[in-house]
């Protein structure tokens, strides 16, 4: 019997985990008949759990009566997560650093764009630096298109057709997924001149404790970046794979 519960407790658990997952996907909040249908589940045990997860403000009703969306409660997890996974990452942006003597970042996929966590500045006179709480795009730094090279291929495709048509950019949609299949094959992303005139940029990305996509990455100004190029790549791998095995 105890064995019995445990499994059951388990279970219950990876069915929360799923319907969270799913309102995560929803901006505008969804019904308790679309969330069934999405995690396969009979609606009355997406009604029971998501009345518990609603006890607890995990989820709410979204206010223009449209179903229910994620609650107050996980923004403070959240918060906690985000503070870390800086934690977490701080010696490695530093130990990179030290490696390569370029400026290291830490940054999370935010909806649209990459929000920046940390930094670890270059000992170099000119350095590169982005401000903690900056956002980036996706598909002209390396950080961003790391993270794109994580998604699924129709995710990756609406939000870079979403930034192109923002900022009326007409690019070959065939070309750029080509270049997310080598970052995926490689490990690795490259930015040369393409989001600031003058800086170039190599970064990886991973998945953390939550799920989330962050990205750490190497900006070096232009100038040296041939030269620092072999340097940044080998100990970005290094991290890469000391940094998945953590999180697998």
């Amino acid at each position: 019997m105890p064995e019995k519960t445990e499994k059951s407790g388990i279970q219950v658990i990876s069915r929360a985990a799923s319907i969270l997952r799913v309102l995560k996907e929803s901006q505008s909040g969804m019904s308790l008949g679309k969330i069934a249908e999405r995690v396969d589940l009979p609606r009355s045990t997406v009604q029971r759990i998501t009345s518990a997860l609603a006890e607890e403000k995990f989820i709410i009703a979204d206010a223009n009566g449209s179903g229910l969306r994620l609650g107050p409660e996980l923004n403070v997890l959240a918060g906690a997560a985000n503070y870390n996974i800086v934690e977490h990452c701080r010696l490695l942006l530093t130990e990179l650093t030290q490696k390569t003597g370029e400026t290291t970042d830490l940054a999370v996929m935010r909806g649209i764009g990459m929000v920046f966590l940390d930094q670890v500045p270059g000992v170099y006179r000119l350095t590169t630096v982005s401000q903690v709480g900056e956002v980036f795009p996706l598909t002209t730094t390396a950080n961003g298109k790391a993270c794109l090279a994580k998604l699924k291929a129709e995710d990756a495709i609406k939000l870079i057709q979403n930034e192109w048509d923002r900022n009326g950019v007409n690019r070959s949609l065939e070309d750029f997924l080509a270049e997310l299949d080598k970052i995926r094959k490689q490990g690795l992303a490259y930015d040369l001149d393409e989001h600031s005139a003058g800086v170039s940029a190599i970064g990886f990305s991973f998945v953390d404790w939550v799920g989330d996509l962050h990205a750490i990455s190497i900006p070096v100004p232009t100038t040296r970046f041939s030269r620092q190029r072999a340097i940044i790549e080998k100990a970005l791998l290094e991290t890469a794979a000391n940094i998945h095995q953590t999180f697998q």
